[in-house]
């Protein structure tokens, strides 16, 4: 059996000198993943704005969701891949080398407020920071607020960038 070229059938729209790494064929078209990005039907999304990525093997079902805004729905992606090759190492390679630092700090017993700083894969974007709340904790809470700016600034002091 010979599988399909690569050229052929990945994604387009890269930017000049940017290649696939990884792609698969879908239910909405091919996606693919390369240095900097996962390439989806509808455009690309940098691997610092995606959350986390969910594999059902009994449904064959990706599911991508990127980083959101606390309140908000988070933007998520899914796709049914019948044969996801490389695609979901890569995937969840991307999304995990893109978390710089992570810490979480309790603010009401074992419940709080988690900073994550991400980095673009190219190195040529600043570091992103990004508040995660536990159930429960409410971010408008001044304890919260005061608990949430000392863990940045600490994160920050951490990587040398204060």
């Amino acid at each position: 059996m010979r599988l399909p070229r690569t050229r052929d059938k990945a994604p387009d729209g890269l930017a000049p000198g940017e290649r696939v790494l990884a792609w698969a064929d879908t239910d909405r078209g091919p996606v693919g993943g390369s240095r900097d990005a996962l390439h989806l039907p509808d455009g690309a999304v940098p691997w610092e704005r995606l959350q986390a990525a969910d594999w059902d093997l009994d449904t064959t079902t990706l599911r991508v969701s990127e980083v959101g805004t606390w309140g908000e729905p988070r933007p998520e992606h899914v796709f049914v891949i019948e044969e996801p090759r490389l695609l979901l190492e890569l995937v969840r390679e991307r999304i995990t080398a893109s978390v710089v630092l992570q810490r979480h700090v309790p603010v009401d017993g074992r419940r709080g407020v988690r900073v994550i700083a991400r980095r673009a894969p190219r190195g040529d974007q600043p570091v992103a920071w990004v508040f995660e709340y536990d159930e429960g904790i409410d971010p408008d809470d001044p304890l919260v607020r005061t608990a949430a700016d000392d863990a940045l600034l600490a994160a920050r002091d951490e990587l040398g960038l204060t």
